[in-house]
């Protein structure tokens, strides 16, 4: 995942999987509306529609059916559309708010932006951070990030927490089980899938590319 071109419905992806199916009327109970969070910050910065698409690259119908909820955005495309507004991806989930220096989210009660076959899920909604991005992945069966790669600036760390998960990474394939975890620097092309038949999840941390200074090191041996 990650900033420049190169985290609704749910169902498992096939060879033939259709198209995301048309919606309409407002999300489901604790499902954020991504459409209108994309309408909302690109009125913000004071852009058409039609600009959107010419900086993100993506087309004008491919905008205007995210912003109706008729279309859900893949990773990449939501990639896309944070590069050009210059936004995080957890912009388009989380929701106006409060920030507190301590956040307690409990399980099954966390706000959810979906994208086709997963979700997303930002475990600092609503906190004080403003550097960096912890999200949990959640992947159906056969799910992936999208057609195109994915690149930005910064580091990804992925840690797998359930499921089997398949990381291509400056076209070298790595292979993710419970506890694995991987390091890379986004801006090298990268994509991921679940090839397996069972749901995977994982956390995905996002570090900017100027790293505060770590606040502790850990012995080797």
């Amino acid at each position: 995942m990650g900033l420049a071109r190169t985290h609704t419905t749910r169902r498992r992806r096939g060879p033939t999987a259709p198209k995301a199916a048309s919606r309409s009327g407002p999300p489901p109970a604790g499902e954020t509306d991504v459409g209108t969070r994309l309408r909302k910050l690109r009125n913000g910065q004071g852009l058409s529609l039609r600009r959107l698409a010419e900086m993100s690259g993506l087309s004008f119908n491919t905008l205007s059916l995210i912003e109706n909820r008729k279309n859900s955005p893949s990773v990449s495309t939501l990639q896309q559309l944070a590069a050009a507004l210059r936004v995080p991806v957890a912009a388009f989930f989380d929701a106006d708010e409060a920030r507190n220096a301590i956040v307690l989210q409990r399980k099954n009660r966390r706000a959810q932006g979906a994208f086709r076959h997963g979700t997303l899920e930002d475990l600092c909604v609503g906190s004080t951070i403003r550097r960096g991005q912890v999200l949990l992945v959640t992947l159906e069966p056969g799910a992936d990030s999208g057609q195109d790669t994915i690149a930005h600036a910064g580091h990804d760390v992925i840690y797998c927490l359930e499921g089997r998960l398949t990381y291509i990474v400056d076209n070298r394939t790595y292979k993710l089980e419970p506890g694995d975890s991987l390091v890379f620097e986004g801006q090298m092309p990268h994509r991921w899938k679940n090839e397996t038949d069972r749901e995977a999840r994982s956390l995905l941390l996002m570090c900017p590319s100027e790293a505060e200074p770590r606040p502790m090191e850990f012995p080797s041996g």
